[in-house]
């Protein structure tokens, strides 16, 4: 009998507990996901429900994408959100098609940015970029140091830019720590080519067989991670100069290494 009543005390709790749940689910918050109420009766290119941008800012952005979409056909649209959202009222107040572009700012996730892209954008921008765009300038350290304003403009601009002159496979420009990772691997890269470049004998100077048989490593690192990011995203030949240097500089410290690690002959008998 106490059996008997235990299981039915549990029973009645998980009953509860389920009848809570969907009572949740059907709350009005959730309605929030679909609300075009949300959304201004004026149609305007930015929704800013997250007052991520300043009134005069927001106003010079919208003049900017307006005569964007005027100039070019392109539609670039920005929604800031936290605890509200229209959800997919948005793909009717804005007519959004093949050739728009929508950027969502929502602050509650670790990446403050997320885009929503027409199926014609990706001939030109891949999605790859897109990824990029997001994880350079959506991310918690960029958005502390310079804002969530800055967060979406600049994101703006970049896609604007590459939709101007014609496309872009990578994100252009090229951020500090970036270029500090290019550096790292050019410095690692000539390393490697100085070590299997060292001579095997007294009669070989330089052992060129052993570097060309370690260079699909060497030259991954300094060609693919060291040069290719710089050489696509930037035109400025500084951080190219430092990178080569690096490597050159990689190549001779490993190559002579045995030369400082000899010991040193005593003269004397």
């Amino acid at each position: 009998m106490q059996l008997c009543f235990w299981r039915r005390v549990l029973v009645s709790i998980a009953i509860f507990c389920f009848s809570g749940s969907i009572w949740a689910m059907q709350s009005p918050s959730a309605l929030a996901y679909e609300n075009p109420d949300l959304l201004p009766a004026i149609f305007t290119p930015v929704v800013d429900l997250a007052k991520s941008l300043p009134d005069p800012q927001e106003e010079k952005l919208v003049r900017e994408l307006e005569q964007f979409e005027t100039d070019t056909g392109w539609k670039l649209r920005v929604l800031t959100q936290y605890d509200r959202t229209p959800g997919r009222a948005v793909i009717k107040y804005w007519g959004l098609d093949e050739k728009s572009i929508l950027l969502v700012a929502d602050s509650r996730g670790g990446n403050i940015l997320s885009f929503s892209v027409g199926d014609a954008v990706y001939e030109f921008l891949p999605r790859t970029f897109w990824i990029e765009l997001q994880t350079r300038f959506g991310n918690l350290y960029f958005v502390r140091e310079q804002g969530e304003d800055q967060a979406i403009l600049q994101a703006l601009d970049s896609v604007k830019g590459c939709l101007l002159k014609g496309g872009c496979n990578v994100v252009p420009g090229l951020p500090r720590e970036q270029w500090i990772l290019t550096l790292i691997t050019s410095a690692v890269g000539g390393v490697i080519c100085g070590f299997a470049a060292q001579p095997r004998n007294d009669k070989q100077v330089f052992a060129w067989q052993w570097a060309l048989i370690f260079s699909p490593l060497w030259g991954i690192l300094f060609i693919a991670f060291g040069i290719g990011p710089v050489v696509t995203r930037t035109s400025d030949w500084l951080p190219l100069v430092r990178n080569i240097t690096a490597f050159l500089m990689g190549v001779l410290v490993a190559y002579l290494s045995p030369v400082f690690s000899r010991p040193s002959s005593n003269a004397e008998s």
